[in-house]
């Protein structure tokens, strides 16, 4: 198969699953249902298999999971169970990626661009973009993992971004999701009240929001 038609295979799949999770719901409650019927490292297991399986194939059930694994296993061991599955994730997405789409990226950019980018990724201060990126709630691990899989950095150095940048961001969400339940959804005052009661979580977020908005402005291209 031609890069060509590999790329424009890579994008049909994309647009089918993003239909396809339209499509399929899940009940958190059924499912914290059904795993809470087995051992604790039974049901951590099938956790993250069904994580893996499913967030590939239906992609808005992610929150599903995150929610169910809050309730379910509280928010130390949930953020161990995601960031399992997020790895696992990652390196599935990457290489699906760049098995379908990098030969095709490589062809339209010129050899000269393509190892100026892979140097500018390997340096520290790519890393620590990277690095900020994988950290902060700005941009979708799915999307991020398939991305990286188009660019020259070697799936070595990404994997260290996703093992260590990966579990702040959890955290942050699995530990707000534990200690509100499903009050966060139904009573958005909830959320305020909590991060302006609890400072830990309140600064990390307003850190969150900063590098969000550092972020914003280094990715929008200047003209």
């Amino acid at each position: 198969m031609k890069a060509r038609e590999k790329f424009l295979l890579l994008i049909l799949i994309i647009l089918f699953l993003s239909i396809l999770g339209r499509y399929f719901k899940f009940d958190p409650n059924s499912l914290r249902f059904h795993l809470s019927k087995y051992p604790l490292i039974i049901s951590g297991i099938i956790f993250v298999i069904l994580y893996v399986v499913v967030t590939f194939f239906i992609w808005l059930s992610k929150d599903v999971f995150r929610i169910t694994s809050a309730f379910l296993f509280g928010a130390n061991l949930s953020t161990i169970l995601v960031w399992i599955s997020e790895v696992i994730n990652a390196f599935i997405l990457f290489h699906f990626s760049r098995f379908l789409g990098k030969e095709f990226v490589e062809k339209k950019i010129s050899a000269e661009k393509f190892s100026y980018y892979q140097k500018i990724l390997e340096k520290r201060r790519g890393f620590l973009s990277l690095f900020i990126l994988r950290a902060v709630p700005l941009v979708p691990f799915r999307f991020l993992d398939m991305f990286m899989g188009l660019t020259p950095i070697s799936f070595k150095r990404y994997l260290l971004v996703v093992l260590l940048g990966s579990p702040i961001r959890i955290y942050w969400l699995q530990y707000i999701l534990a200690s509100l339940g499903m009050a966060i959804f139904r009573k958005p005052e909830e959320l305020i009240y909590f991060l302006i009661t609890h400072k830990i979580i309140f600064i990390l977020t307003l850190i969150y929001v900063i590098l969000v908005i550092v972020l914003s402005f280094k990715i929008i291209p200047k003209k």
